[in-house]
């Protein structure tokens, strides 16, 4: 265990804001870890007197301002095959795997189930945590179990399903027990024989595209692919966090009543009546107070919203967390007085 001090987490943050952390340290198992949170008070100050920010791929995340406390990568690796019954495979990865290499490692194997969450940015252990979802499937979907280390009393716990209490990219980790968990390893359910999905987005437009003749995973994984790459910016030349604004749900009847006066705004009704909107679409239907007519392609400075998905706000190169920061708000600001809507911010802000 190495322990560092004022380092950039530049290189750490699909961002790219160049924020310091006071403490910096890595763990690829859990002494690592146990032995970092447990240095003596004198020892770099740690124990008991900074906080801890346990940091993935950096992929959801937005540093306005440096981080005064302890920052751990997580490095945990390994994916194990655990058992299998007559329908599903069990499939053990640790938390600090890269995400869409873990999806190609179980479209190779014809395990299915993940296919349709192809290049979604980050790594295993925030996929339970943010409930990450894409063309109409989402973790809770294929999750069986995780083990997390409780940092209070030094032990490692195990979540199943249900004490995860999933929700639209909600778990118990980013509210009820924040900051109190490290996620070290999570097992998904992937079935043998799969369940194709292809009727959300524009899935069967690109494989109609695509030619594909015989359908498979490793066919939607490529679609998948294929849409994603096409609508969003690679964090590698633009920095950038995915979706920062989460779809937001209505009721029916504000729902009936915003489509009266927008024919063409754009929702998916719920399991429970209730509306989900896009989000994307009412960010492009607003535009800055500055002028403009919508806020897709608008750029001040280095932060911006993307040309190509309003919903992605981006780091054209030295823009600071609260130069992105001030602009969501003002994208929040504007669609709330449009339409008597409050998006929220899918991105943690720190």
């Amino acid at each position: 265990m190495l322990l560092q001090e004022n380092i950039s987490l530049k290189p750490y943050n699909t961002f790219g804001i160049d924020a310091k952390a006071r403490y910096f340290a890595t763990f690829t198992d859990t002494d690592e870890l146990a032995e970092t949170l447990n240095l003596p008070a004198g020892q770099a100050g740690i124990k008991h007197q900074t906080s801890n920010l346990i940091l993935g791929g950096g992929s959801n995340i937005l540093f306005t301002k440096d981080y005064g406390g302890l920052v751990l990568k997580n490095e945990i690796k390994g994916i194990t095959e655990l058992h299998e019954d007559s329908e599903y495979v069990y499939v053990k990865a640790g938390a600090g795997e890269n995400w869409h290499q873990f999806v190609l490692h179980c479209i190779e194997r014809n395990w299915a189930g993940v296919e349709n969450l192809s290049l979604i940015p980050g790594n295993v252990g925030a996929s339970p945590m943010q409930n990450i979802g894409a063309y109409g499937v989402e973790i809770e979907d294929v999750f069986w179990d995780l083990e997390a280390w409780h940092i209070r009393d030094q032990k490692k716990v195990t979540f199943t399903k249900s004490d995860c209490e999933f929700g639209y990219r909600e778990s118990v980790f980013k509210r009820k027990f924040k900051d109190e968990f490290v996620i070290l390893n999570v097992t998904y359910q992937l079935r043998k024989k799969p369940r194709f999905n292809t009727s959300y987005g524009a899935i069967e437009q690109e494989l109609e595209r695509m030619g594909t003749k015989t359908l498979s995973i490793k066919a939607i994984s490529d679609a998948v692919i294929n849409i994603r790459s096409s609508k969003l910016p690679d964090p590698k030349e633009i920095g950038n966090a995915g979706s920062f604004f989460k779809n937001p749900s209505v009721p029916l009847t504000q729902f009936e009543s915003l489509k009266s006066n927008f024919s063409n705004i754009v929702g998916y009704t719920n399991i429970d009546g209730s509306v989900k909107l896009a989000a994307g679409w009412l960010i492009e239907q607003c535009g800055p107070a500055s002028g403009g007519t919508s806020w897709k392609g608008y750029r001040k400075g280095d932060a911006g919203c993307h040309s190509k998905q309003a919903l992605v706000l981006v780091n054209y190169g030295n823009a600071s967390g609260n130069e992105i920061y001030n602009l969501s708000e003002e994208i929040l600001q504007s669609v709330k007085e449009k339409f008597g809507v409050t998006l929220e911010r899918e991105v943690n802000i720190i």
